[in-house]
């Protein structure tokens, strides 16, 4: 072979290898880049109400992807999402998510509409909501008489309401103990102080396996209750700025997705931003990871809960829930799972 020839084929060599490892980049980060946006448009800034468990945010943050999507994101911690709800009233956030409770509490009061929802009404997430009780309890007819823990604006007196009903106990007949988080819960059962609390996560459960005299009496997925979850922003942060909300939502699609692909880099993510312990996640990850969208079951979910808030005056004036519904950004971001109305 002549040296010309010899340098085409090196030439050649060389060009091919550079075209598969362009080719390799972009499949790469297709899976988390499909979709951009002008990268010199002004960042929009969002504070995001969350709390220490939550991996979608904290990824979406760390990972880059609130920035590649045009959105300078701010994250404020809460000891329970129903208290980053409570901070949209105050003006200290303009994003928060829940459950079903919290959120409907929150559209009831006026300028707030749901745009998206997480998609964790499951019958596995809800097996991983504990009933710890007082050894003496052991059925639900030994719930009578006896002080049950309530989060403060949380779902919980309507899961109370309604496994208490099923098991022939009336709520009448219990002493809700109204506290400010899971923490509380835990020290008020140590102490006897309660005797029974709902848990939900490894750290908690970890804690409370850890009490004598306590243990488990059931779990939600044994009652009807599927508690969904929501993302609420402020009508007008919906009316300003719908492209910047459209992005807001990719980017959640995208570190959901990141979180479930890389579950030990989540873990260890939420540990260095929140002291959550890696393990804990690892063990919860399956349940507590969001697939945003909204179909015809988060409605329902939404709705039920609604008339019992309603018929228990907790909501005082009814509502149209479909005018509280804006979905326009979610079908901008993820079309193919919005299909409620449809």
């Amino acid at each position: 072979m002549s040296r010309n020839q010899t340098f085409r084929y090196l030439s050649s060599l060389l060009f091919l290898l550079i075209l598969i490892t362009i080719i390799a980049t972009g499949c790469a980060d297709r899976k988390y880049g499909e979709r951009s946006v002008d990268a010199s448009s002004e960042p929009v800034h969002l504070v995001i109400a969350d709390t220490a468990t939550n991996p979608v945010f904290r990824v979406a943050k760390s990972k880059g992807l609130f920035e590649k999507y045009g959105i300078d994101a701010e994250i404020l911690t809460f000891a329970t999402p129903a208290e980053g709800i409570n901070s949209l009233f105050i003006k200290q956030s303009d994003i928060a998510w829940g459950a079903d409770f919290p959120i409907l509490n929150a559209v009831s009061k006026g300028d707030y509409s749901i745009i998206a929802a997480t998609g964790t009404n499951t019958d596995a997430s809800a097996a991983q909501w504990k009933l710890y009780v007082q050894n003496d309890i052991q059925e639900a007819a030994d719930l009578k008489n006896k002080k049950l823990s309530t989060l403060r604006g949380t779902f919980l007196p309507y899961l109370w309401d309604e496994y208490l009903k099923t098991n022939g106990v009336s709520v009448d007949d219990t002493e809700q103990i109204g506290q400010g988080g899971f923490d509380e819960a835990y020290i008020a059962l140590k102490k006897g102080e309660i005797d029974a609390t709902w848990a939900v996560g490894a750290a908690l459960i970890d804690k409370l396996e850890a009490l004598e005299g306590v243990h488990v009496l059931t779990d939600m997925s044994q009652t009807h209750v599927r508690i969904g979850g929501a993302v609420v922003a402020t009508n007008t942060l919906i009316g300003d700025q719908p492209e910047a909300l459209s992005n807001f939502l990719r980017a959640l699609d995208e570190a959901s997705q990141y979180a479930s692909d890389h579950p030990e880099e989540t873990a260890e993510i939420l540990f260095k931003e929140t002291k959550q312990p890696k393990e804990a996640t690892l063990r919860d990850l399956a349940t507590i990871n969001w697939k945003i969208g909204f179909s015809q079951a988060s409605f329902d979910s939404l709705s039920n809960q609604k008339a019992y808030m309603i018929a228990a005056g907790i909501i005082k004036d009814d509502f149209d829930l479909t005018e509280k519904l804006n979905l326009d950004s979610l079908k901008q971001a993820v079309p193919e799972r919005v299909d409620y109305g449809k």
